[in-house]
C-alpha cells in the first residue's frame, strides 16, 4: 500500500531495504502506546479494601506489584517494544503526581472538569490545588514505582509517564497561586520548570530512558470554547500556548543524552468521555517547531481531532504517533482503514516520521474507559501488527 523508494528492482530486495531504512530501535516505536491501562478487578478491590482501612499499604503495594508485572506480560506478549506499569498506583493520570510537589497542596472543594460522550455529559471532580509554598521537588516523583517497572520490562524499554508542568496551571488556574507566595508569576514559572527539570535528571539517573508527558492543555487551546474559559479567568487565551511550550522547553533543557522524551495531547478522556475538540491548527506551527520533544502522540480517532494538515509544521527528525485506534469503545478498528489513515497523514510528513498508537489511554483514572481487558490487548495486537505490515 505505502510507496517507499528502494534499491534496485527486485522485489525481494526492495521490501528487505524498506525495513532497514524504516525499523525503529528508539522511542517513540513504530507500534507504541499512551501508557495507562485498565485496572484488574483484583487491584480495584485492594484499592477500596485499603481504602476502608481492611489492608496495610504493603499488602496493597504487593498486588499492584503482581498486576504489574503481570500486565508488562501482556504488553510484551502483543510485541509492543515499549511498557508501562500501567499507571496502577495512581488514581489519575495527573494529579498523583502533581500533589507530590512540594509546595503544592489539597484545598477545600473539588476541580470540576466536565466530559462529554454520546449519552450527555459527566464531571471529573479531583480535589482543588493551592500553591502555599515555594514549588519544589522532595522526592523524585514516581521513582520508586519506576524502579519496580524497570525490573520487571525484561524484553520492552520501560516508559515512565507524567503530567507536563503546564498542567499545574491549567487546572488550578491563576486563583490557586498564593500572591504572598509568588507576587511575581515569572517566579512561580520559574520555580516550576526548574522543579520538573530537577525530577528529570533524577529519572535519568535512575536509568529511565523514555520518558512522556502528557499534556491535554495544548490540545485544549485548539477548542474556541477553552479558550474563552481561559479569557474568562483573565488570561492571553491567544498566547497561553506559547508560555506552555517555553516552560516544557526550560523543564528539558539538561535533559541528559540518551533519554527519549514524547510529548502526548489529547482532548480529555475520562470514562470513555472527553473535553474539548478541535484540530491542531490553532498550536501547531509554534508547538510542533518549538517544543523540544523527540515525539508527539497525537490523538486522531474521530473528527473532533480535525484533519492531517497541520503535520505540515512538523520538522524533519521529529516523529509523529497517530493515535488512529480509539480507546473509547471496544469495537476494532480494521487494518485496511488504519493503513488507509497513515496513507492520509504521509500526504503532510514523510512516512519514515509516523508511528503508529492508541489515541489515548485506557485508563486515564481509576475508573478506566467502557471496554474489556481483552479488547484493550486485541487493540494493542492490532497496533503492533498493523505497523508491520506498513513499517516492517
Amino acid at each position: 500500500m505505502m510507496s517507499v523508494p528502494t534499491a534496485g528492482s527486485d522485489g525481494r530486495r526492495g521490501r528487505d531495504m524498506r525495513r532497514v531504512m524504516t525499523a525503529r530501535d528508539m522511542p517513540p516505536f513504530r507500534a507504541d502506546h499512551v501508557g495507562s491501562l485498565l485496572r484488574p478487578q483484583q487491584l480495584l478491590h485492594a484499592r477500596d479494601e485499603f481504602a476502608a482501612g481492611r489492608m496495610t499499604a504493603d499488602e496493597l503495594r504487593g498486588i499492584e506489584d503482581e498486576a504489574i508485572a503481570e500486565v508488562v506480560r501482556m504488553q510484551q506478549d502483543v510485541g509492543l517494544q515499549s511498557a508501562t506499569d500501567g499507571e496502577f498506583r495512581r488514581a489519575s493520570w495527573h494529579m498523583d503526581f502533581i500533589y507530590q510537589l512540594g509546595g503544592i497542596g489539597k484545598a477545600p472543594g473539588n476541580l470540576a472538569v466536565q466530559f462529554r460522550n454520546p449519552s450527555g455529559t459527566i464531571e471529573f471532580t479531583p480535589a482543588a490545588l493551592h500553591i502555599d509554598g515555594k514549588i519544589r521537588l522532595n522526592e523524585t516523583i514516581f521513582g520508586e514505582d519506576f524502579g519496580y517497572l524497570r525490573s520487571v520490562a525484561e524484553k520492552a524499554t520501560p516508559k515512565l509517564t507524567i503530567p507536563s508542568p503546564s498542567m499545574v496551571h491549567y487546572r488550578g488556574g491563576p486563583a490557586s497561586i498564593d500572591p504572598g507566595v509568588y507576587p511575581d508569576i515569572e517566579e512561580f514559572w520559574s520555580d516550576l520548570s526548574a522543579a520538573y527539570a530537577d525530577e528529570v535528571r533524577r529519572l535519568a539517573a535512575q536509568g529511565c530512558t523514555y520518558l512522556q508527558f502528557d499534556d491535554t492543555s495544548l490540545a485544549y487551546l485548539n477548542d474556541p470554547a477553552q479558550r474563552s474559559v481561559i479569557a474568562e479567568r483573565g488570561e492571553d487565551a491567544e498566547h497561553l500556548h506559547l508560555r506552555y511550550i517555553r516552560q516544557l522547553n526550560a523543564a528539558l533543557a539538561g535533559r541528559p543524552a540518551g533519554m527519549a522524551v514524547t510529548t502526548h495531547m489529547c482532548r480529555g478522556n475520562f470514562q470513555s468521555s472527553w473535553a474539548a475538540e478541535g484540530g491542531y491548527d490553532f498550536v501547531a506551527e509554534a508547538l510542533f517547531g518549538e517544543l523540544n520533544v523527540d515525539g508527539f502522540f497525537l490523538e486522531y480517532d474521530d473528527a473532533r481531532s480535525g484533519g492531517f494538515e497541520p503535520l505540515r509544521f512538523v520538522p524533519k527528525g521529529k516523529m509523529v504517533v497517530l493515535g488512529l485506534v480509539t480507546t473509547k469503545r471496544g469495537e476494532l478498528e480494521s487494518k485496511d482503514s488504519l493503513k488507509r489513515r497513515i496513507d492520509e497523514a504521509a500526504k503532510y510528513v514523510p512516512l519514515d516520521q509516523l508511528c503508529l498508537s492508541p489515541q489515548c489511554g485506557f485508563s486515564s483514572t481509576v475508573e478506566g474507559n467502557k471496554l474489556t481487558s481483552a479488547q484493550q490487548a486485541a487493540k494493542l495486537r492490532l497496533i503492533v501488527e498493523t505497523a508491520a505490515d506498513v513499517w516492517g
